[in-house]
């Protein structure tokens, strides 16, 4: 009888065990091998405790290289758990207060692999054109003064990472861009704390973006304006500015690293146009 009591306290900590292993290889996943040697655990116990997870959903397996993750639905209770809104909810007051004020509208950017994606907009009165266009739009890393700001101000090494895999993709594309000129942009935001720019790329149109930093230091997300590039003159940018890093400096601080925005915000945005 003890023995069997024992039991469910036992697969507990091993799918618990399993839940951590996957937490630390991040949203690349890892094949059951790799697990079952993080663990200590054999190959056969990981299996079965991987297919429990899996009809709970808190673990997911990619169709294509079979290796398993942590799902958004964990990422999702993680954030019900540590904070009743996520990125989207924190921000969308934000976005409508700055553009009334501003009289422009505003972007929320979030970082997503190599790209940086539209997560949330609110129009101002001027007709522009922007590189993601509207929400669920993405552009690599570096493209725009949202994409920028969010490179800019990541960690060394992901940030070089990024560079290699991008600088590739902006050749023969509109963009205008090449390794140099990033790479002299990236330092010119890091030292400024922001990025704007005035008929790049797209004429007439004109934009300005600040970092949202998590509790690291590290860059997820961006608030950036478009507007018409008469709007963002010398006169009013210094301005436009410190209204966008003081609201980013409120953010950051309530960031929830579990948010599902944060870590896979495509899925998250396909499954808010279906329950909508």
């Amino acid at each position: 009888m003890a023995k069997e009591s024992e039991a469910p306290g036992k697969s507990l900590q091993r799918g618990f065990a399993i839940l951590r292993a996957l937490a630390e290889v991040g949203g690349e996943g890892a094949k059951l091998i790799r697990i079952a040697e993080a663990t200590g655990l054999t190959q056969a116990t990981v299996h079965r405790l991987l297919q429990a997870l899996l009809a709970e959903g808190v673990v997911e397996q990619d169709g294509r290289s079979r290796l398993y993750r942590l799902s958004v639905d964990f990422f999702a209770l993680a954030a019900r758990a540590g904070n009743p809104g996520n990125l989207r909810d924190l921000c969308r007051p934000v976005l409508q207060r700055l553009s009334a004020m501003l009289g422009d509208t505003v972007f929320l950017l979030v970082r997503s692999g190599f790209d940086a994606m539209c997560l949330d907009r609110c129009e101002g009165p001027f007709p522009i054109r922007s590189f993601t266009g509207d929400i669920g739009g993405r552009v690599p890393l570096g493209v725009g003064q949202g994409a920028l700001v969010i490179l800019a101000f990541l960690p060394e090494a992901e940030r070089e990472e990024a560079i290699r895999f991008n600088v590739p993709r902006l050749i023969g594309q509109s963009f205008m861009m090449d390794e140099v000129h990033l790479r002299t942009e990236m330092a010119k935001a890091r030292e400024t704390g922001f990025a704007a720019r005035r008929d790049f790329a797209i004429p007439g149109m004109g934009g300005v973006a600040v970092p949202i930093l998590d509790r690291e230091g590290r860059a997820v997300a961006a608030l950036s304006i478009g507007t018409i590039s008469e709007r963002l003159g010398e006169d009013r940018l210094p301005t436009v500015v410190e209204i966008l890093k003081r609201e980013t400096a409120a953010i950051g601080p309530r960031l929830n690293p579990f948010d599902p925005a944060l870590r896979r915000p495509a899925q998250l945005l396909g499954s808010a146009s279906r329950s909508g």
